[in-house]
């Protein structure tokens, strides 16, 4: 299952026989699924832009999935006594799509704080146990992304001759003023320029707090989510474009 995206690098899990549930009744969400992917590129300078707001890629990942029919959607849950709604909870998904044989829900987690997963897995589990949903998704940084994103951001730093905070102003990056502060301390100590702002930087925006494979997985080896059938993508170093 999602051979295309497995040579191009994905980390790819099943949990709860989500592959089973998949290959056999949601045959068409595996191949919308690995269309979305299988073309996904990351300039760099996407991952070094600056500012708030979500991500470019997870933006064009989005158009994708909504274009291919897999639109947000609230789920609202009620509990209805003599006709009176007494209690009610929404759930918000990202991404939703039904099929004849049940409903596939989908979340991107590109970069977001950790406990992001937690509230996706959960809310998984409430919608998968009230019979809503059959099967969900998260697609979040892999490992070896995460393990590579220093190296990436050095590079970076090299191939544009990072060495002052001119130079960032001529970027248009304007590192935090405790970014400045942390990046004068370590030159003052003698890291050059460009190591102490990739540093900073890579630890700062994409650091062990946010939402990467291993937060992902330390979860689901926990139990949270189940027994909600999850299929888990880590997005590989390989999308990455040092080149734009």
């Amino acid at each position: 299952m999602f051979d295309t995206l497995k040579e191009r690098g994905f980390e790819i899990v099943s949990i709860n026989h989500a592959q089973a549930i998949v290959e056999r009744d949601f045959p068409d969400a595996e191949a919308e699924i690995e269309n979305a992917l299988s073309d996904l590129t990351l300039p760099i300078s996407e991952i070094i832009g600056s500012g708030g707001g979500e991500a470019k890629m997870t933006q064009r990942l989005r158009r994708g999935l909504t274009g291919a029919k897999w639109p947000k959607h609230n789920f609202e849950i009620a509990k209805t006594v003599d006709g009176v709604v007494k209690e009610s909870i929404t759930h918000e998904i990202d991404h939703v799509r039904r099929f004849e044989n049940g409903t596939f829900a989908l979340e991107i987690e590109w970069n977001n704080k950790d406990p992001f997963f937690d509230r996706d897995l959960e809310n998984f589990k409430r919608l998968h146990a009230e019979g809503v949903i059959s099967v969900a998704a998260i697609i979040t940084r892999g490992s070896g992304m995460q393990a590579e994103m220093l190296s990436r951001v050095r590079q970076f730093a090299a191939d544009n001759a990072i060495d002052s905070f001119d130079v960032l102003d001529t970027l248009e990056i304007d590192p935090t003023t405790r970014q400045r502060q942390q990046i004068k301390k370590w030159t003052a100590a003698g890291m050059p320029f460009q190591e102490a702002w990739s540093k900073k930087f890579a630890t700062d925006k994409y650091g062990t707090a946010t939402t990467h494979w291993s937060k992902l997985m330390d979860r689901v080896a926990r139990g949270v989510g189940n027994p909600c059938p999850l299929i888990l993508f880590g997005l590989p170093t390989s999308i990455i474009d040092m080149n734009s």
